[in-house]
Formats: structure tokens, sequence, C-alpha cells
């Protein structure tokens, strides 16, 4: 059950329909999945508790209902099942595999004590395919897609040597006149890596697993492609068929494999749910030596006649479930710890590993976060570590083997390794960052990387890769350097990979950014606590740049008003920049107020950015970069251009986790629409925008009778306003 209100349930369900048939589509569809299994399966199980929770709001669009996902646009031919494929429900523990047997028994109506025979074998993390055999022939091979149609892969198998294009022994009486074998074609681990290799050598595409690798090979228009990849096949089941020559899954699963396909080596029978589980152990033990990857083991009832009265649900079969495994996990040596410094500075240790395969895939380093979390593992160079890849995607370290060892303790570093400058941790915080700010290369590095960025300056062409070049050879040391680049042309012309119309174009994105936006500009200058978003806020408040600097020097100066250690809050009552006759005050007004009084009074402008901008200008080498930035660049004055839309006036509040777009884009759609977005509920607010995991302020909006919407309809909203 859930305590999930009725309400947010109803909320919740139609975000994860959402959610899921996004997940299925990336799966399924393009073979480019950005969640782990275990955050999907974790994202299905939410659904099916609240589904069984308030069934009557079970959604037309339920993902219990929905098998993979549509075929995506795709050269290859689209084919229709004649069965469908189904996928299976997940088991997540021992008490959940008891409960799958005793509902069989209970659908049966069996006794208690009643043996219910199941097969177990080894769930293989591929991409599924099903084989139409006719009179022994191979005739067509499909992909699931979304388990009513798939693609047409036929010409691909034919190079897949486990698949036969006849079955031994065709034409005999058992082999029935049409019988469609279904499984997973796969790619084994050592075939993965040495794939992976080649694919490096050629400056080719490096796959992310061997399922990413299968299923791509799998899905190519051109069968030449999948002829040069490794796959291999093994049956797990099967669909359309005109006679069944056997009455147990598993004696039928042993005909597939006389007649020639693979079926797994480790499929057993087990009489009761102790046995499976016991399997399901000794499975889990020889994981990381077979030579695929699996995700767990599946249980089928054995007998057939069973699995007819059983039959299915939405999605699935009753008489067959899937126990799945937790994250997996391998030991290795910490061979090395090193310092990466950000572009904020802060020392990020990394954990230098003897390869070893986690989950498919070979991992040589894992962040180790910070100084207190090498503390809390207390490893140290030579130590023998656990390793998991969290959600299966991102290596941690979970256990140090050997912390109780003898052996000379690793001291975090107390100045950068990059510029030698103090590294400290500010009150309050774990991180430990350098003090050279834009005197640390390491820092000039990023941040000038940050500069060109999209969400800052978006200078085409100025990759990361151009930057550190042009930063070795001298010529880029701050952001004023890119504009200046146009004197160093024929430098340029002639370096590897740049011919005279790319040096050209480069050129002339830079000085397409002459008169760059000036909220754009004052983020890509990576002030610490100034986001894109409080650059905008920044901007519509201040105008121009001039008039923010003096606003900031003013408030880190005591002499001067004051800094936000003493401001008090409050809004402002006083005009922009654009409507004075000083950047900052109207003589009519009276006495001005304290400079850090008019930082504060900017709605998500708190004490903590006030000092980020007093400590900035407060550097002289800060102030240098900043005034050759601004010989180079000439921001016009700031101004907000709104549309007219359904939001225009009202206060917003996006809550919850975004899924399209990033909360600072988010924000700014809202203004460019004329609305106001804030960070809290209130009676003040119009509208909340709840992504998955909306919480007190989803509760604060029920409460108040204040609209709510998801991301889709806020997207519509941004459209039709476009």
């Amino acid at each position: 059950m859930t305590d999930t209100t009725e309400a947010d349930a109803a909320n919740e369900l139609m975000r994860l329909a959402r959610q899921i048939a996004k997940h299925n589509r990336l799966y399924h569809a393009e073979d480019s999945p950005e969640i782990s299994d275990a955050e999907y399966d974790a994202l299905v199980r939410r659904n099916a508790e609240l589904e069984a929770a308030y069934p009557h709001l079970i959604r037309p669009d339920s993902p219990s209902a929905q098998v993979g996902h549509e075929v995506a646009a795709s050269p290859l031919r689209k084919v229709a099942h004649e069965v469908r494929m189904m996928s299976l429900d997940n088991a997540f523990t021992d008490d959940e595999v008891e409960e799958f047997v005793a509902r069989v028994r209970r659908f049966l109506a069996l006794p208690d004590d009643a043996e219910v025979v199941m097969t177990a074998e080894d769930k293989i993390d591929g991409l599924s395919c099903s084989l139409r055999y006719e009179h022994g022939k191979l005739v067509r091979a499909a992909t699931r897609g979304d388990g009513q149609v798939g693609e047409d892969v036929t010409a691909n198998v034919a190079y897949i040597s486990d698949i036969p294009q006849e079955l031994k022994g065709a034409g005999l009486f058992d082999i029935p006149a049409v019988f469609e074998i279904r499984g997973e074609v796969y790619m084994a681990k050592e075939d993965f890596l040495a794939l992976n290799s080649r694919q490096a050598e050629a400056g080719d595409k490096i796959f992310a697993n061997p399922r990413n690798a299968a299923a791509g090979s799998l899905r190519q228009k051109d069968a030449s492609v999948t002829a040069s990849r490794p796959l291999r096949f093994l049956a797990h089941g099967w669909g359309a068929a005109s006679k069944v020559p056997a009455a147990a899954q598993y004696d039928m699963m042993r005909k597939i494999a006389d007649w020639g396909v693979p079926v797994s080596p480790l499929l057993v029978r087990c009489s009761s749910a102790a046995e499976m589980v016991a399997h399901y152990r000794s499975i889990g033990a020889q994981r990381a030596d077979l030579p695929y990857d699996i995700d767990g083991v599946v249980y089928k009832v054995d007998r057939l006649d069973w699995q007819d009265r059983l039959g299915f649900v939405a999605k699935a079969p009753r008489w067959g479930i899937a126990h799945k495994f937790p994250a997996e996990r391998a030991e290795t040596t910490l061979e090395a710890i090193d310092i990466q410094v950000g572009r904020t500075g802060k020392l990020t240790p990394v954990g230098r590993l003897k390869p070893v395969l986690v989950g498919g895939v070979t991992v040589t380093n894992v962040t180790l976060h910070n100084r207190d979390e090498i503390g809390r593992l207390g490893v140290r160079v030579g130590d023998r570590i656990v390793l998991q890849r969290a959600g299966d995607v991102i290596p941690q370290v979970v256990e140090n083997l050997t912390r109780d060892e003898p052996r000379e303790p690793y001291h975090f570093p107390d100045h950068c390794p990059e510029c030698g400058s103090e590294a400290v941790a500010e009150e309050g915080e774990v991180d430990v960052r350098c003090t050279g700010g834009l005197i640390c290369p390491a820092q000039r590095v990023e941040r000038l990387k940050h500069f060109v960025s999209r969400a800052a300056l978006d200078i085409e062409g100025l990759g990361e890769k151009t930057i550190v070049e042009f930063f070795q050879l001298g010529w880029l040391e701050s952001p004023a350097d890119i504009f200046r680049l146009r004197k160093r042309r024929s430098d340029i012309v002639g370096r590897e990979g740049w011919k005279d119309k790319s040096v050209d174009n480069l050129l002339a994105a830079i000085e397409a950014k002459r008169e760059p936006d000036a909220a754009r500009l004052l983020f890509g200058l990576g002030i610490r606590h100034v986001g894109a978003v409080t650059a905008r806020d920044l901007m519509k408040r201040f105008v121009t740049l001039p008039a923010l600097r003096e606003a900031a020097e003013q408030a880190s100066s005591p002499a001067r008003g004051g800094g936000p250690a003493n401001a008090g809050g409050g809004d402002s009552q006083h005009e922009t920049a654009a409507e004075t006759d000083s950047p900052l005050h109207h003589p009519a007004d009276g006495p001005p107020p304290r400079a850090g009084e008019e930082l504060l009074s900017i709605d998500g402008v708190g004490p903590v950015v006030v000092e980020a901008l007093g400590d900035f200008f407060h550097e002289p080498h800060n102030i240098a970069v900043w005034e050759d930035l601004l010989s180079e660049v000439s921001p016009p004055a700031y101004v907000v251009e709104t549309k007219d839309s359904a939001v225009a006036g009202k206060t917003i509040v996006f809550t919850g986790k975004l899924e399209t777009m990033s909360r600072d884009e988010a924000k700014a759609q809202a203004e460019a629409l004329g609305a106001r977005a804030a960070g809290s509920v209130s009676a003040k607010t119009g509208l909340v925008v709840a992504g998955p995991g909306a919480g007190s302020k989803l509760k604060q909006a029920a409460a108040l009778g204040i609209d709510v919407i998801d991301e889709a309809a806020w997207a519509e909203i941004v459209r039709q306003a476009g």
C-alpha cells in the first residue's frame, strides 16, 4: 500500500506513464538507454504499487499494459508478430519468489503442498528476437519492437552462426510446419571488448555495453555491418507454432536444442521455491565468470497445460517471472589517487584502478568525491576495494577490504596541484577549493570552456579540444583573448585540422559575439553561485554590467554602505538603471539604499550570491580580466523581451525533477512568457509545474487550490506562445 493521497497518486501516475514510455523508447527503439535497469525497475514498481492502491486511477496509457516500444523511424521493414512478444514481471526478493509460486497455486486451485515444478535459467541482457521457421527453414527474423510490431532482420541474422538457416532434422515428423523460436541476440563480453578496441583504433563509435553493441549491430540496414560483428543467440521460448511437440517447458527447450538452436546451459528444473532461489544464488555466484551479461534468473511453470490455464495479464504471462540481480560488484586495486581541479577550483580526487570489468563495462577510474569521502572509506594507494556501478551506470567505491592493513595514509593536498595556491574548504562545506582563481591554469582552461559553452556565449567551432590547444600555445589565457584570435589567423591556418574556410568560420563566429547578451556574458565569467537564472535576475535589475559592478563593490565595502552580513531584507522600491539618472538610484527617491539591500531585494539573490559578487570584484586580477573583456565586447543594455501568453503576469513555481529541460531553462521560458519564476509556493503563486519527485510544494499547491500541470503541459504552453 501507499500513503500517497489520491490526487498525488493521479499526478504521479501521469508522470510515470510518460517517464516510463520515454525510457522504453530509448531502450527498445533507439538502443540508447539513459538510466540503469535498476532505476527503470524502480519506476515500474512504483507504478504498480500506485495502481494496486488506486485501481480506479489506472490510465489508458498505463505502462502495465505496454511491452517494449513502437518501432522508431528505421530503414528496416516493419513486421507484425503473429503471437505477441510479451515481457516478464519482476521479483527482487526471495519472498517475492515464494509469493509467485503461491500465486500460481492459488490461481490453479492447487493444495498448499502440491508440487509446482518450474524451470529456471539465466536472463541474458540482449536484444529479443523471434525466428520463424516453416518446414524447418528460416523464413523470417524480427525484433520485438512493441511486442506486436517489430523490425525485419532476416538478412542480418543470416550472419549469426548460432542461428541455423535450417533446423536439424528438417522434414522429420516432430518439427512443426510452423514454429517461431524466441530468444536473445547478444554479444559475449570478450567479443565486446575486442570490438570496442577495433572501433577505437578506427576512430569509430565506442559502445557503452554489450547489449547496446548487440542491438546496434543487429538493427543495421546494411547486413554486411552485422556480418562484421560477433553476434550470438540463445533461445528461451517460442511464439506461433502449428503444434508444440512436448508437454513441458523444459522438454520443449531440449527439443529446440536438438534442432540445432542454442539454449542456456544453466536451464534446470526446480520443484520448490527453495530450489529456485538456490539456483538463483548459484547463477549469481557465476555471474562475473559467465561469457555474457545477465541481469537475473527467469522462472517458468514447467507444465504447458498449466501455462495455458494461467494465461496472461496485460503485458506479461502469469506463469513466468524474472528474479533480478542487484547491481554487480567487482574487486580491484586502487593504484593511484589523482587530483583534478575544476572550473570553480574544486579539488576532486580520482582513483586510478587496475582495470576491471563491472556489468560489461571496463572501469579504470572512479571518483572519490572529496576529502571527507576518502576519510570515510579510509582508502590509500594499494588498497583492495569493492567497486559497484551505482544504478549499473556510475562507478563507486562501496568498501575498502584492506583498510586495517598498515599503510601510509593518504594526505589530501592543502595546496592546488596546478598553481600552488592554498586550497581550503569554506566554513560549512566539504569541498576543498583552490584560491588561485583566474591565475590557476586548470581553472582558466575550465573557465574558458565554460565561457564559450552553449548556455554562455555559445561560440560555434570553439570546442574543448580547440580551447586546450590554443591555451597550450599561449594564445588564450583570458576570455578577452578569444576576441584577439583574429590577429593569429595566419598562425592558425595550416595547423592540423585547420584550413582557410574553417578558420574564417571560427573567426566569424567570434566576431558575431562582439555585442553579446549581458546576462550570458555574466554567466560565462563563472562567478561562483551566479548561474544562468541568477545572471538574468541581476541584469533585469541593473540593466548594464557597469551598474552591476558598482552595486557589487558597494556591497563588499563597509565604508560604502555595508555588505551582506548586515544588509536587511525587503523589496527595493527604486527604479531600474534604465529609468534613472544614476545607474542605481534616482535623486528624487531620497537617501540611496545600501547596495547590499539593493542586491538582496532581487528575488532569488541571497547573501551567498552577494558575497560571491563582492569577492569577485575584490580581487585585482578578476577586475583586470573584467576590464580587459569589456574593452573587446560591448554588451547592449539588457532588455527582457516577453510574449503574450496564458501565463503572463503569473508567478510560477517549478518543482520536482524536470526531464526535458534544466530548471534554469524552464525559468527562462517563464520569464520570456511574461511570468515570474519563484522558488516557493504562496497564495500569490498562479501555477505549479510539477515533475517526478515533487513533494511539499505540490501539497502546498493542492491546499491552496493552485493549478498544477506536468512538464508536457508546460511545453504545450510554451509552444502555443511560440
